[in-house]
């Protein structure tokens, strides 16, 4: 053999969802501390338990359907049986003579659709198990998908500018009671329930190697990541904000 798909599944080479569980609920107790009652906070936990029911799902998708299984033996077993002896009845009483082909050619006809339908029959069921599953994780993915927009809504209305006194008066003011700095928090916890979410997104394709969940998984990844983008271009205005307090309480304190 040229290639050896054995690779070492080390300790590090995957990821833990025990770990990921821990993490997402360390989170969730800071954003509580930090943020009491508020909606980030309610996000979190209902994202907590969304986390438990996706871990318990991932890890029972490598296990067999064994029903699914049992049909599609039985079906294979029943197409083999027909097929030799449907070959040995139309060896055994081939008549002779003209119409004796004609009925061997009209036997082997209505065989062939016979073993056509039982071969589609099979196809089906031998990709029944892999259907249900994808399935099952797509829907998964989609409410990870859900969750991303719903953090990407909290932190939506957090600008900066309003910090600073530069955001315009409107008729419908957003109200405002953070600090740089708590907002900077505000919009980091935000980043890390976005990266715990992708992480969620990798666990499927960890334990279900599919096409179609992988471009699935992807497309959750890369949208947590857009929005992360957006996160920490207002962290970035944040820091070069308190940079320029800074020094402009070291020019005061100087004259």
């Amino acid at each position: 053999m040229f290639f050896n798909n054995k690779f070492h599944k080390g300790k590090y080479s995957e990821l833990d969802p025990k770990h990921i569980l821990s993490t997402l609920e360390k989170l969730q107790l800071r954003i509580e501390e930090q943020f009491p009652d508020s909606g980030l906070g309610k996000v979190s936990l209902e994202m907590k338990e969304v986390a438990q029911a996706i871990v318990d799902f991932v890890q029972k998708l490598p296990r067999p359907f064994w029903i699914i299984r049992i049909l599609t033996f039985l079906a294979i077993t029943l197409v083999i049986g027909l097929a030799v002896w449907l070959c040995t009845l139309t060896v055994r009483f081939i008549p002779a003579g003209e119409s004796g082909l004609m009925e061997v050619l009209q036997g082997a006809e209505s065989a062939t659709n016979e073993l056509i339908f039982l071969s589609l029959a099979i196809l089906f069921l031998a990709t029944l198990e892999n259907r249900i599953k994808r399935q099952a994780s797509l829907r998964s993915l989609h409410r990870l998908r859900s969750i991303a927009h719903v953090v990407d809504m909290h932190q939506l209305t957090k600008d900066p500018a309003g910090i600073s006194g530069e955001i315009l008066t409107t008729k419908y003011p957003v109200k405002r009671v953070m600090s740089a700095q708590e907002l900077t928090r505000y919009l980091d916890f935000c980043s890390e329930l976005l990266a715990i979410n992708s992480k969620l997104a990798a666990l499927h394709v960890q334990y279900f190697q599919d096409s179609e969940v992988l471009k699935t998984v992807n497309e959750v990844e890369m949208l947590a990541h857009e929005l992360s983008n957006k996160i920490w271009q207002k962290i970035m205005i944040l820091d070069v904000m308190k940079l320029g307090e800074g020094e402009g309480e070291g020019e005061s304190e100087g004259e």
